[in-house]
């Protein structure tokens, strides 16, 4: 008897950047990178679960738009270049 192969296919969604507005509002604190510290091995721009974590001319920027402080970035900094600070 043969098998019948069946394919489903799911829909991606990918929201645009700011499609369900900023998000970093609510926050209460904020990672703060000490360029002094950092060695460009961009761990925190992989894990970063919101995307919000760019590199910019071979350095990388945070859009504190859309962070939420959830540490992630500076949990995963080998050389621990980012601080997690109070938001103001």
């Amino acid at each position: 008897m043969g098998e019948i192969m069946v394919r489903v296919y799911a829909p991606i969604a990918r929201p645009t950047i700011g499609s369900v507005g900023k998000t970093g509002i609510w926050r209460s604190v904020k990672p703060v990178v000490n360029y002094d510290k950092c060695i460009n091995c961009y761990l925190c721009w992989m894990y970063c679960p919101e995307g919000c974590i760019d590199i910019i001319d071979d350095m990388v920027r945070i859009d504190y738009d859309y962070c939420k402080g959830c540490g992630i970035c500076s949990n995963v900094c080998p050389v621990k270049a980012i601080e997690m600070v109070r938001e103001e």
